[in-house]
């Protein structure tokens, strides 16, 4: 009879969401307008990077004649023969970005402090750094032939140097898997975070909603308030879910045809190739190891994606039920949203904790002290514990006794928080026409 109640409940609030207008309109149009925001990002990045900075460089030095060669994103310009008056001049006709002018001096030192970058406005930093990226080489490249290295011994020191990475079985390791790894989970930890805090919030306005309207009066004359607290929570959970299922189907589709129609490279949200790649004449360009891809591609099929997504789970729903009874709790104890912003910031600040305390111990060192208190502690560890499990479980990743440890303190911090926010909800469900403070919220927890 209880559990027949309680399916009731849940079935209730499951419908009264799924069959709200405002879900179902933010069930369908969230998608259309986080596609076509990635879209335009994409689109206008595309177009920013189409447009390509003219500079015009005055070179009346016997240096630096074949250090500026134009790039996809820059283009220079040499002007010849003419005095700096008439190159300003001539710069700002044509509607070029700026002016270079490297001056005749007596030696390389003496030009490269008296060279000028003129423009209209303020340059761009990245201009500027590459700039003077190429003045910063060529005179380290004379103090160096100074003390007797010839120009093919400055290439060979100039080549970058990489250790190669080994496991001890004999595998190749590579260089920034370990971000890559903590990036995955910390993107499911922030599906959680997110998740929390939009559906832990319409538990809260619902109990609100149904106290202010004296109808929780009648329905807790026939369930019990624990029990219609917990369907509650339930029942938003399913509604959470089904319309995050559509968002990520949905968008996944029309992510797919809004590239296909506009032609857009999704490579083009991606970080760029190193900037100073090719813009000194005889530098090496940096190859874009194609051996080296794979390897990223092979390690990022290797991942535990079936363990990711169990625990995600597990996580997910741990985690939703402890921060939810909050919510609940914090609806029943006020009469209006208004009052919920002093309780609210409580309860997002170890979400907040989770997210930039991980992503800074995780990146660094998944198995550190902090990273393996705050994946421990409950109230963090469903975000922080999901960015150390892409390293797997067992050797070499999360040890079982910490993963089995984090999951039953989730358990029993569930329990007790449930427990306590029965009391708060079972007390505050019929008060009304006051703002409960701190101390009565205690008090509460006593009866």
């Amino acid at each position: 009879m209880q559990i027949n109640k309680l399916l009731l409940i849940i079935k209730r609030e499951y419908l009264a969401k799924v069959r709200n207008k405002s879900f179902v309109v933010m069930t369908f149009l969230s998608p259309i307008l986080m596609v076509a925001m990635v879209v335009l990002i994409a689109y206008l990045t595309k177009l920013n990077d189409n447009e390509k900075r003219i500079i015009a460089v005055l070179n009346e030095s016997d240096y630096f004649s074949q250090d500026f060669l134009s790039t996809e994103s820059t283009g220079y310009v040499h002007f010849r023969d003419i005095d700096l008056t008439t190159a300003k001049d001539s710069t700002d006709n044509l509607g070029y970005y700026g002016l270079l002018h490297i001056p005749d001096a007596s030696g390389l030192e003496q030009v490269a402090e008296n060279s000028v970058f003129y423009s209209k406005e303020s340059a761009s930093t990245s201009v500027l750094d590459n700039i003077e990226y190429v003045f910063q080489e060529r005179l380290r490249q004379r103090q160096l032939q100074n003390f007797g290295l010839s120009s093919e011994e400055f290439a060979q020191m100039d080549d970058r140097f990489e250790i190669n990475t080994s496991t001890y079985a004999g595998e190749h390791n590579l260089k920034g898997i370990n971000e890559l790894k903590a990036a995955i989970g910390g993107a499911f930890g922030y599906l959680i975070m997110m998740f929390i805090i939009i559906y832990g919030g319409f538990v809260m306005r619902s109990v609100i909603e149904e106290k202010t309207s004296r109808i929780i009066e009648v329905i807790i004359s026939s369930v019990k308030p624990f029990q219609l607290m917990l369907g509650k929570i339930i029942g938003t959970a399913l509604a959470g879910v089904t319309q995050f299922g559509i968002w990520i189907v949905s968008a996944g589709i029309l992510m797919l045809v809004a590239l296909t129609i506009f032609d857009i490279d999704p490579a083009v949200l991606g970080t760029k190739a190193d900037l100073t790649a090719g813009m000194v004449g005889n530098m090496p360009q940096i190859p874009q190891g194609q051996e080296t891809l794979e390897l990223y591609i092979k390690e990022f099929l290797n991942l535990p994606i079936v363990t990711l997504l169990v625990f995600f789970l597990i996580y997910f729903i741990l985690g939703y039920l402890i921060y939810s009874s909050i919510y609940a709790a914090i609806g029943a104890a006020v009469d209006n949203e208004t009052d919920t912003q002093q309780f609210i910031f409580p309860i997002i600040l170890p979400l907040m904790l989770a997210i930039y305390v991980g992503f800074f111990s995780v990146f660094s060192n998944p198995h550190g002290p902090i990273a393996v208190g705050f994946s421990l502690f409950p109230l963090t560890s469903p975000i922080v514990m999901l960015m150390r499990l892409p390293n797997g479980i067992g050797e070499g990743g999360v040890p079982i006794w910490q993963l089995v440890t984090s999951i039953v303190l989730l358990i029993i911090t569930f329990i007790g928080i449930v427990w306590l926010a029965a009391k708060i909800y079972r007390i505050g469900i019929l008060m009304y026409g006051k703002k409960p403070s701190y101390k009565e919220l205690f008090k509460w927890l006593k009866y």
